[in-house]
């Protein structure tokens, strides 16, 4: 293993959604993260107000996402969800993906059945940087960030780059998919 982040707010950790040149792509498993700068959030919707974009999540939007999309690099993401949806994910839906989509993040939905899961994906959370460099994301049962590691292995990498190809192949575009399922 390479270089470990035991926070999100690292900045060398951030700096590689400065750097990379292409794509960056992230494969999402859990149907809970247990995020701080989320939490008074999530209570509110939880407690039945509409989520919308929201300070924690707008710096993501306006500094990395939108700011990639507009310098031609492609952000990218697929989330495996367990149906029904979780509260979570409802939430994230609707404070997150809904705000992401419109700032050109390509979000995609791989929906299974509670308890079921799809066989060549495993539930490991990473991104991955113009197809070389991956970042395995390391999380409690709870959700909650523990680490973020750089592999080095080739073909860790390789595998990686082979479960993106698999996850985008089996997923549904996150417009289709709302527009689908009542979320």
């Amino acid at each position: 293993m390479g270089q470990v982040f035991s926070s999100l707010d690292d900045i060398e950790f951030n700096q590689l959604f400065v750097d990379f040149k292409y794509t960056a792509f992230r494969l999402e498993t859990l149907q809970h993260y247990d995020v701080s700068y989320e939490s008074r959030e999530f209570s509110r919707f939880l407690g039945g107000e509409r989520s919308e974009e929201f300070e924690g999540i707008r710096g993501w939007i306006d500094g990395t996402v939108a700011k990639a999309v507009a310098n031609g690099k492609k952000m990218h993401r697929v989330h495996v969800v367990e149906m029904p949806l979780s509260s979570y994910i409802r939430f994230e839906f609707a404070s997150a993906y809904d705000h992401t989509t419109s700032a050109g993040e390509e979000v995609r939905i791989l929906p299974v059945r509670a308890g079921e899961w799809p066989e060549q994906i495993p539930r490991c959370d990473y991104w991955l940087f113009d197809s070389v460099k991956l970042v395995l994301m390391n999380y409690e049962d709870s959700g909650r960030f523990l680490s973020a590691e750089v592999v080095d292995d080739p073909a860790q990498v390789i595998r990686a780059n082979n479960l993106r190809d698999i996850a985008v192949a089996s997923s549904t575009p996150y417009q289709e998919f709302v527009a689908k399922c009542d979320v």
